[in-house]
Order: structure tokens, then sequence, then C-alpha cells
């Protein structure tokens, strides 16, 4: 509070006032809390009125900051909105803005701007991107007119979001080998284990390019999609990724992400964790002789006859509970992989196998299949109801099956009317339950290596939170350098998401770390007093966890900017 002293037709007028600023026009406003009298009236009482009401406005600051006292704030009825303002703003961006900074990635964008001599902040763009993917994923238009959301700067246009994509595509593996440094110094990470998987994004696009190409979708869309390969280490915590053209075969992705990822991170030895997709001849054959460890499932029903009659054999098995069984094997077996000069060569490889069997997987399979089992029950029964598209996930379980090439309609011939396969149907449900893991590790017990194939469920729920939480696709991009430059603010904002879970001591789901920090916002009320109107568990956590203290009803803009300063402390 200070004093003011103000002309009234001729006469000086003191008065004790608060000032603040308007955030619709960002100047300086006042707000009379005393008024005091004429000048020369008050001059009969003090020697030097002036400076006793300055002495007067400086204990009644003081007092404000250290009372609890309730604070009176004048609201006017007929207070009209102004179009377009920004009264209400989020505060739950300051545990991302905690780990950003914490990640030292304000310096890394920074230094990088440098390069460029870019009129506009590198940082700033990258920082609104990534809160936002977190906090309300959205189009880069609509990320862009919703920069008035937070208490920061964003001073840029929207063509300058767009060039400043162009130019993060270049930072792509820079970025990643940052943060990996920074994690590896500050959270010790293990790289001993590291977990990879392969998913992928679909464009809603006719035409294809170099990048976005037709292939096997696992949401079993006709759409040109994307792959991508990603390294997890055993926390749960992204440690690589890669972008491959739709159409390549998610086997021929670990291979150079093998190599890049050991070249650019200088790993040791590493055991890599990833399911039946990945377990190839060419892929074992890689990890063996780069050093490496492997853990791979292996499909019972596409094993060997050896394997399948091994596997139902119920000699050796022990039961852990009602629940499940196990037992395991040395197992020598010959693989065959191609030479520098391409030639095919056998190698015989020495490995563990753990075959485990689970009542609740047994159970899932039997549900998973039930709908198409029905299905094709039904179209033994009624087969001119379906067609080629119709009789999908069915198919596989009817006899003498046929369609039109063109039409895809089915075929009904003489002597030959569609049969449901009882055959097929018992050969699958014989192996419901069983899973068979493959391992390089042979010194490791089963229990080991069936606890360190199921970490590989954290890999798949980050492929469901990218896109799901994160909703990185649909892509509302077209050139291949922005769309690029999109998958990695989704990686980092995947790595900052997981860090604030691991923070809050794995407690809370990523859905509901998101939802809670996307509701912590706060509105303004007057002379820069704002009301926040919502708390929970997360937010709570947040002040234990990060301190940051979100759990005030009501605070001053001064509050919050001390509040957002705290996070963004840059500790690498």
């Amino acid at each position: 509070m200070n004093l003011q002293v103000s002309n009234n037709r001729g006469r000086k007028y003191l008065s004790i006032v608060r000032g603040y600023r308007d955030p619709v026009s960002k100047k300086v406003r006042h707000k009379i809390v005393k008024s005091l009298g004429y000048l020369d009236e008050l001059m009969k009482q003090y020697d030097d009125p002036i400076v006793h009401f300055k002495q007067v406005a400086a204990e009644m600051t003081r007092q404000a900051l250290e009372s609890k006292a309730p604070v009176v704030i004048e609201l006017h009825r007929e207070e009209q909105l102004e179009i377009g303002g920004n009264n209400r703003k989020n505060l739950g961006y300051g545990a991302i803005s905690a780990i950003y900074h914490e990640l030292g990635l304000d310096i890394f964008f920074n230094n990088r701007a440098r390069s460029i001599k870019a009129d506009y902040s590198v940082n700033a763009i990258m920082k609104l991107l990534i809160y936002s993917r977190i906090l309300e994923p959205a189009s880069k238009r609509r990320t862009f007119n919703n920069r008035g959301n937070y208490f920061e700067r964003f001073d840029f246009s929207l063509e300058d979001v767009y060039r400043c994509l162009t130019f993060a595509d270049k930072l792509e593996k820079d970025i990643q080998h940052h943060l990996h440094k920074v994690l590896k110094k500050r959270y010790g990470r293990d790289t001993e284990t590291v977990y990879y998987d392969v998913t992928n994004y679909y464009f809603e696009i006719d035409e294809q390019d170099d990048l976005r190409k037709k292939g096997v979708s696992k949401e079993h869309r006709s759409s040109p999609i994307v792959q991508m390969g990603l390294f997890m280490d055993i926390d749960g915590i992204p440690l690589a990724y890669g972008l491959f053209p739709g159409n390549t075969n998610d086997c021929r992705t670990l291979l150079p992400m093998l190599s890049e990822t050991k070249d650019a991170y200088g790993l040791g030895r590493a055991v890599i964790v990833a399911d039946k997709g990945m377990n190839t001849a060419s892929n074992i054959a890689s990890c063996v002789l780069d050093g490496h460890g492997y853990i791979f499932s292996q499909t019972v029903r596409g094993g060997t006859k050896e394997l399948k009659q091994y596997v139902l054999n119920e000699d050796g098995y022990k039961w852990a509970g009602e629940g499940w069984k196990a037992k395991s094997r040395l197992h020598s077996r010959e693989i065959t992989v191609k030479g520098i000069q391409g030639k095919e060569k056998k190698v015989r490889i020495e490995e563990k196998q753990v075959v485990f069997y689970s009542k609740a997987y047994d159970r899932k399979a039997k549900a998973d299949r039930y709908p198409a089992v029905q299905k094709a029950r039904d179209m033994e029964l009624n087969p001119s109801k379906y067609n080629r598209a119709m009789s999908y996930g069915a198919a596989r379980y009817i006899k003498n099956l046929a369609f039109d090439k063109k039409t895809g309609e089915l075929l009904i011939q003489a002597g030959q009317a569609p049969v449901f396969d009882e055959a097929k149907l018992a050969e699958e449900e014989l192996y419901d339950g069983y899973y068979v893991i493959v391992s390089s590790e042979i010194k490791k017990s089963d229990d080991e290596i069936i606890e360190l194939y199921r970490g590989l469920w954290r890999i798949e729920e980050s492929f469901r939170i990218t896109k799901s939480d994160l909703e990185a696709r649909p892509v509302y991009l077209s050139l291949q350098e922005r769309i690029k430059a999109h998958f990695l603010i989704c990686f980092i904002a995947l790595v900052i998401v997981r860090l604030i879970q691991k923070r809050l001591g794995e407690t809370f789901s990523i859905a509901t770390i998101t939802n809670s920090l996307s509701k912590a916002s706060c509105s303004r009320l007057e002379q820069n007093w704002y009301v926040q109107d919502y708390s929970d568990e997360v937010i709570i956590a947040l002040k234990d966890k990060f301190g940051i203290d979100l759990t005030r009803k009501y605070l001053q803009l001064g509050d919050i900017k001390k509040i957002l300063a705290t996070t963004k402390k840059t500790a690498v």
C-alpha cells in the first residue's frame, strides 16, 4: 500500500491506496483503501502529513502481509465481463514446470535457439506445447488460442509455433540424450534391464508419403500409419524412441533402435524385454552378438510340436497357490542368421524356457474369444447375413468359407456350406492360459524372469497414455518435420508425467494426475485476488512432494508468482 497525493479543485488530497495490475489492460490501477483528507487541514494535526502517512501505509502493508485478518474486496453487481478476457487460469501446471526445469529443458532450448537467432522464444513455445499436451491436448492452433490459460508470457504468433516445430525436429536426438544424462545423474537411472515395444499412430489422410504408409494397424484402421519403437527403463521412464514408416514390420525396428541407443547412450550389457513380436532369429542373434541379453515371449500355438508337448505335460510344474503354475528347462536350439556377406548360417544357442499357466489368463482368453466364436456359430446358421468385412475375427473358425473377390459377398456353393470348425476351437482352447518365455539369462530364477517380463505392461501402458491422456493421434499436421516434432513433444510430455507419478510415490494413475492438474485453476476476483475452486488428494500431495501449495482458496497475484517462481529453479 502507498500514499497517494491527488489534486482536487486546487487542493491536495491524501489517500492510502493499494496498487494492482489490471489483467486486461496490463496497466497499474489503484484502489483506495483509506481516505485521509486535504493536506492543508492535515497539516494542523501533523508536522509533516506526507511523511507520517507514508509510514502509516508501510505499516499497513506489513500488517497485511503478516496478518490473517479478513480482506475486504469491493464487488460491483453490475460489472460486466470483458469479451475474450482470460479471468480463469490454470495453476496445476506448476508441477509440470517443476519437472520441466528440473530436467534443464529451459536451458537446453535457450542454448539451441542461439544457433538460429530466432525472433521468437523457442523455450516459451515448447513450454506451451508440452504443458498443453499434458493438461489440455489439442491441435497446435487451438493450443495457441488457449495460451492465455497460463500465468506465463507467451508472446509469439501461431506462425512462430509452426516455425518452431520445424526447428524442434532437428533436436530430436539431442533432447533424448540430454534427458537421459539428466535422469542418470538425478535419479540414478538403471538401464541394466530395458523394455521395448512398438505401436503405431494413424493419420486421417488418403495419400501416403515416405513416413505415413499403410501397414498393420494396432487399431485395425485402413488409414496410413507411422510406427514408433520405444525403449523404457525398469522404472517405467521412457529412454528413447524412434519413428519408422508405417509399412515397417514390428520385428524390424528393434535392431536399428538397439544399435543407435547402445552407441548414443553408452549402454553396457542390457537385457532386452519384449513380446513375441520381437522374437525372431535375427533379433536374438543381434542381442547375443552385441553382448546383450533378452527375455522374449514365445507363442505356444505357433511353436514346434515338441514345445507343445512340453507345455501340456504336467511333469515339472509347481503351483503357486491355486492361481498359477510354472516350470522351466534349459533348451538348446538352432537359429538361422545372416552373416556380413548376407550368407545364412546356423547358430546354436542355449536359452532358458519358462512356461507358466494362469487361471486368470485362461478365463480372459476364453472371454476374449467368445464374441468371435458366437459370430462364427451364427455364420454357420445364417451365412447370407455376412460378407468379408462382417466376418472379421470369426472367419478363422469356419470351414468352406469363400468370398466374391469383387463384392466381398459370402459364396455358398452346393455341398460346401460354411461349417463351424470345432477342432480349431478345441485346439486353441487347449493352450489357453499358457505362456512361454525364452531368455538368455539362464542363471536367473523362474520368478525373476517372469517378474521382469511382467514389467512389460508399463511400456504398453505408456502407449495407452500417449494415445488417450496425451491424445497423440490423430495428428493435425502435414509436413514431415512438424509431424516428427509433434511426437517429440509427446515423448517429453510422457517423460514428465512419469516423473510426476514417480515423485508422488506411484500412488496415482497418469489419468488421475493429469485430470487433477488440469482442474487446478483459479479465477480473478478483484484487485489481483484469485479464488481457487478445486482440490483433491493429488493437489494435497503436491504440497508435500513438490512444495507447491495450491490448497489455499484465495491467493493474490504476488502469491501465485512466488509459487510458480519456485518451480523454475533449474537443477540439472
